[in-house]
């Protein structure tokens, strides 16, 4: 498959996730309910496509540490994020939440020489701005002004780092073992969430509910391959181009699809980013 199509159909799992999310959003619910349903199922695919199961006894050892290393982000990141919205609120927290691309992009400058033309970074830059825009809503009268700023920074930083595996995988990794990689990436992150899980029941009271797993099966399996396709296209597009399309595809595929089908309207600043993501994305691909 050609990497092009490999990162459009990323995107497109990618924004079948946020809109499963979408439509099980339920408050009163655990909330690593769905999250542990959609790393087992991510898990269960992972095993499923590991051709010779011995392999997962016998992978290089480069293999386990990204792996290990990409399960334990994913849920810091998830964890980041949850205590910066307590903190920050949604808007910022989801906004440092997708700027988190600045940090694979600068690892694929600085530590693995990707180079870029004026027109590709500029492309960068104006996803980076469409992205802030897409991140706004309407604001309200009180304004906490006891941000952490540190919070925030953890958000962007672990955030990009999660995404950075694919990165780090294409380059240290194999093709042969990735679903060995998967496996053990997505078998972590079902351990770590299941405590959580656990914690939050004695804490809270608030039990896993059966269609909090059915969500979670409904958003691993798009999240299992938005995943795979999107480690596919780094083995053929270099960094640069594919992680601003992808963070900017997907939120310009979920933002037409909530619009049809949810009714949900543009404010002028999000309707802005759209015509900013269209430019970048062009710009890109120079």
């Amino acid at each position: 498959m050609r990497p092009e199509i490999s990162l459009l159909l990323a995107m497109t799992c990618s924004a079948c996730m946020a809109l499963v999310l979408r439509m099980f959003r339920q408050e009163e619910n655990n909330r690593y309910g769905i999250i542990l349903g959609n790393y087992l199922t991510c898990t269960l695919t992972g095993f499923l496509f590991v051709s010779d199961k011995a392999m997962i006894l016998q992978a290089p050892p480069a293999v386990y540490l990204c792996g290990l290393a990409g399960g334990f982000l994913f849920v810091l990141s998830l964890v980041c994020i949850q205590i910066s919205i307590g903190r920050n609120g949604a808007i910022l927290s989801s906004a440092f939440s997708k700027l988190g691309l600045l940090v694979p992009l600068a690892l694929s400058f600085l530590l693995f020489h990707e180079k870029s033309g004026l027109l590709q970074m500029l492309g960068l830059v104006i996803v980076i701005i469409s992205v802030w825009f897409f991140s706004q809503r309407q604001k309200t009268d009180r304004e906490d002004p006891d941000i952490s700023l540190g919070l925030l920074l953890a958000v962007l930083f672990t955030n990009g780092m999660s995404d950075s595996m694919a990165k780090i995988y294409s380059i240290y990794g194999t093709q042969s073992e990735e679903p060995v990689y998967f496996f053990i990436l997505f078998l972590l992150a079902s351990l770590i969430t299941l405590f959580l899980l656990v914690h939050e029941t004695k804490t809270n009271g608030k039990k896993l509910s059966f269609r909090d797993l059915a969500a979670g099966i409904l958003v691993g399996i798009p999240n299992y391959f938005s995943a795979a396709l999107l480690l596919k296209a780094l083995n053929g597009i270099p960094a640069f181009i594919v992680y601003p399309v992808f963070s900017s595809g997907t939120i310009l595929i979920v933002t037409f699809v909530s619009s049809l089908f949810f009714h949900e309207k543009l404010t002028r600043r999000q309707a802005a980013g759209v015509i900013l993501v269209l430019i970048a994305i062009i710009l890109l691909n120079q």
